[in-house]
């Protein structure tokens, strides 16, 4: 591993650190390293020797290899391809990352009534929707884009024939909710 590598396990430790509801001072009594310290790995700034990021490891209840691979799928660059999957949806963007993107096309109307934890936007590529959210109507056209807020109770239909509408999300492993005690 090369030290560009090594530097960006900082945002998998930072990750794993929130999604267990922790401080960097009880990552600090944890692990026996200074709040400095881990402050730095966590930003990229400083290279955890071997030892080190064992020792985040076990205070953060992972292993280093699940750090690495959080890591390394932080790096990841993948393609998909116009022709890649099937009418109606299709995924824009593979594997669980951070975020989560499907395109819809045609005339979607499932009548059902969506709310996701985290936020997401609606962008009309083509053609026009109705969406619903939180009791108001709005009707979207070609280069619109409506942004929902994690929470917002939502459905929505496209109008028109032949409507592509692009929906990009935070992925919902991820906890992007605003705490003011992180």
């Amino acid at each position: 591993m090369d030290d560009k590598e090594a530097l960006r396990v900082g945002a998998a430790v930072r990750r794993r650190r929130r999604s267990l509801g922790l401080t960097l001072a009880a990552v600090a009594d944890r692990s026996g390293l200074s709040v400095p310290f881990l402050s730095q790995i966590e930003n990229e700034r400083a290279r955890p020797s071997a030892r080190s990021l064992e020792r985040v490891a076990e205070a953060l209840e992972t292993t280093t290899a699940a750090l690495h691979a959080a890591a390394d799928s932080a790096r990841t660059v993948d393609v998909v391809r116009a022709h890649e999957g099937g009418p109606g949806v299709r995924r824009v963007a593979r594997g669980g990352h951070q975020l989560h993107a499907k395109e819809y096309t045609g005339e979607q109307d499932t009548g059902r009534e969506y709310q996701h934890r985290n936020d997401e936007v609606m962008y009309i590529a083509d053609g026009a929707a109705e969406v619903e959210a939180e009791g108001r109507a709005y009707r979207l056209e070609r280069g619109d884009t409506l942004y929902l807020s994690g929470g917002v109770r939502h459905r929505w239909r496209a109008t028109e024939p032949g409507t592509r509408i692009l929906v990009v999300a935070v992925a919902e492993h991820i906890d992007a909710t605003f705490d003011t005690r992180r």
